[in-house]
């Protein structure tokens, strides 16, 4: 299936030859025999409406198996015909660049094809007609710009055997040595709703992530980042697991008017050779919207019946408002089945970002503070999920499963990687670089889920050449990744301007580490089994090399991060917020300046208004958080303030909400008071 002059005829025809199947071609075998006249002369007979019906009527009445079928590239324009095909096969969508259809139907003398009005241009039609091959496709194969017949038919074929063998795409945990450790067989569905492994590690792909060529990457430049998200998410989650019209609804949902930037994840020149990636502009202006507008219809459409499933979520400030926001917008029925309930610090998060997670008060959804920090949280779900008793509880007393939005969820870690691949393509499309041409990315570091989001665009074929890891003052990621040793004896996390990366355990470094040592979860289990028994553990001196070929990383002090931000806006007008200044800090001293460094700005300056305020010396500043929002507004002139954040402080008012003690046993109480709440109240 694709437009005219996509090839299909002759494609078809040799991947026929290639499989051994007889080849039909729909304009050649069933229309023009149909019809005993040919195609043309038909369609000035009876115009083009008619042309359509007639056309779609005699696919309708053909049935066949066991062969490849070249359609019309007016076939998918109608309803009806395209059912009886998709119930009968594979539908294959070529989707080739239009300058290569543009120049091949001007070859043909191809002028007009059916439904083309008189002044509409062919580009406007073929525009316009993508939108019916997108609706009926089960496997797009992306051709490059210029490929050759003998290339797509490879690309084809590939395609294809993907899609028929779905058991290949399973999933493993970070600590399976492969030796029946790990649930064989688990798929996308699976650890989605699943969310950590059984053995308590991470789920990640068994045969890693696809490698998409040059040409390829090359033909997403200039699609919008809908677009472009739904083409990687494609390759990276298996069509009967999500169909492609699935994957298309849910990626533009996500990926709407719900952002205050049509762009959605623009790229910005900062100064020299540094650029911005903007990742606020969601709903919650944190770059976890980028994920979290995504996650929970993929956690909805994987639901299996007859369950409920409560949410549980720790963070550190921006998690627990982009979940509560994500899965707010579901459908009624999904609501009903779903619960979420987020754990914060209660005195490590700003106040800003306390009243968007506690605005949050109807339906199914709640945010509890913690007389503790995120690590105490983040222990306290791993623990519930490790144990049985626990997990056992809940499903026979409650019929309840515990799941988890937190970056250790596959859902939640997997849309990142997009963004960091259309930062590289938006490099591009903007001259600053030629596709090949390497850039650095320096990312705020604290649970290491956005940067090794980085670490798989470079697996898919982004040029990255180095992902630089950005701490504040609780440095432990960077002591890791410097020395090898990862030391949490004796540590206390300490406060800071930039909370959403005051972690001490990082729980995403076991993807790392799986990744670097080649899938050696024997490894990764003792190493993290060793911290948490002992605290501790030292990686090789091989392994430890290998992970300072792919990362850098560096610490800011409070000072330094302050100084950033005024610095930067004396210079550029351009006011960071404290994450971004922290990667800011780190990049100018770790990076070599030969290519480009994009900072992953992970909030929008609202969110700290105080610490803002200090960093540019601001005097008289509001106590109310909405007067702050506003002084900053008129102090600012880029990036301009967050419409959703400010509505959001404005209709919530400081209400009150629940916090509890440091204890583990509170936090189960607060699981089950949330699941009676949500799931056994008598409508």
């Amino acid at each position: 299936m694709g437009p005219p002059g996509a090839g299909k005829t002759t494609v078809g025809r040799v991947v026929a030859q290639r499989l051994g199947l007889p080849v039909i071609d729909v304009d050649d075998d069933i229309l023009e025999t149909t019809w005993k006249m040919p195609v043309a002369a038909k369609l000035a007979a009876v115009g083009g409406e008619r042309f359509l019906e007639e056309e779609g009527q005699a696919l309708c009445n053909f049935s066949a198996s066991g062969c490849v079928v070249s359609l019309t590239g007016s076939n998918p324009l109608h309803n009806e015909a395209m059912q009886h095909v998709t119930h009968t096969g594979v539908v294959v969508y070529l989707d080739v660049d239009s300058e290569d259809i543009l120049q091949r139907l001007e070859r043909m003398k191809v002028s007009r094809i059916v439904g083309q009005e008189a002044g509409v241009s062919m580009r406007d039609i073929l525009h316009y007609r993508k939108q019916f091959y997108e609706k009926w496709l089960d496997v797009r194969v992306l051709c490059g710009r210029g490929d050759t017949v003998e290339e797509i038919v490879e690309k084809v074929l590939k395609a294809v055997e993907r899609y028929h063998n779905h058991a290949a795409e399973t999933y493993v945990s970070t600590r399976s040595d492969g030796k029946g450790s790990s649930k064989p067989n688990t798929s996308f569905s699976d650890v989605v709703i699943e969310g950590l492994a059984a053995d308590g590690g991470l789920y990640v792909p068994k045969n890693g992530f696809p490698k998409m060529a040059a040409d390829q990457w090359l033909r997403l430049v200039d699609m919008s980042y809908p677009e472009q998200a739904l083409v990687l998410l494609e390759k990276c989650i298996h069509p009967l697991d999500v169909s492609a019209l699935d994957l298309r609804r849910m990626v533009f949902k996500a990926y709407g008017s719900n952002f205050s930037c049509e762009a959605v994840a623009p790229v910005k020149h900062l100064m020299d050779h540094m650029y911005v990636q903007e990742l606020f502009h969601g709903p919650t202006a944190s770059f976890k919207d980028l994920a979290l507008q995504l996650m929970p219809q993929l956690f909805a459409h994987c639901l299996p019946p007859m369950c409920n499933y409560l949410v549980l979520v720790a963070t550190s400030g921006d998690t627990g408002s982009a979940v509560l926001r994500g899965f707010s917008r579901l459908s009624a029925s999904d609501r009903h089945r779903t619960g979420v309930l987020a754990f914060f610090p209660e005195e490590g998060v700003s106040e800003i970002q306390k009243r968007q997670m506690t605005s949050y008060t109807e339906g199914n959804a709640r945010a509890v503070g913690v007389l503790s920090d995120f690590d105490f949280c983040q222990r306290s779900i791993k623990r519930m999920f490790g144990e049985s008793g626990l997990t056992g509880h809940l499903a026979v007393e409650y019929g309840t499963v515990l799941s988890t939005a937190n970056s250790i969820n596959w859902a939640r870690l997997l849309p990142q990687v997009v963004y960091h691949s259309t930062a590289y393509l938006s490099l591009c499309r903007d001259g600053a670089i030629r596709f090949g041409e390497p850039i650095d990315v320096c990312i705020p570091t604290g649970n290491f889920g956005n940067a090794m989001s980085a670490v798989y665009a470079k697996q898919m074929g982004i040029p990255i050449r180095k992902v630089i890891c950005a701490s504040n003052h609780n440095h432990i990621v960077t002591d890791f990744i410097n020395t090898g040793e990862y030391d949490l004896r004796g540590r206390r996390l300490m406060p800071s301007c930039s909370p959403a990366i005051d972690i001490l355990k990082s729980s995403n470094l076991e993807r790392l580490i799986y990744h670097i040592s080649d899938g050696d979860g024997r490894l990764v289990k003792d190493l993290f089994i060793h911290l948490e028994r002992q605290q501790h553990f030292q990686a090789a001196a091989p392994l430890l090399g290998r992970i300072q070929q792919e990362v850098l990383a560096g610490w800011c002090s409070e000072n330094d991060c302050m100084a950033a931000i005024q610095s930067v806006h004396t210079q550029t007008s351009y006011i960071m917020d404290t994450h971004t200044a922290v990667a800011k800090v780190v990049a100018t001293r770790l990076q070599d300046g030969t290519c480009p460094v994009v900072l992953s700005s992970t909030a929008h300056y609202g969110k700290f208004a105080p610490a803002v305020f200090k960093a540019l010396q601001v005097q008289n500043v509001p106590d109310d958080p909405v007067g702050q929002l506003k002084k900053l507004q008129s102090t600012a002139s880029r990036p301009p303030m967050h419409r959703d954040m400010m509505k959001c402080l404005e209709d919530s008012g400081g209400r009150g909400h629940s916090v509890c003690q440091d204890d583990y046993g509170v936090l189960v109480e607060e699981v089950e008071a949330m699941i009676r709440d949500s799931f056994l109240k008598v409508m």
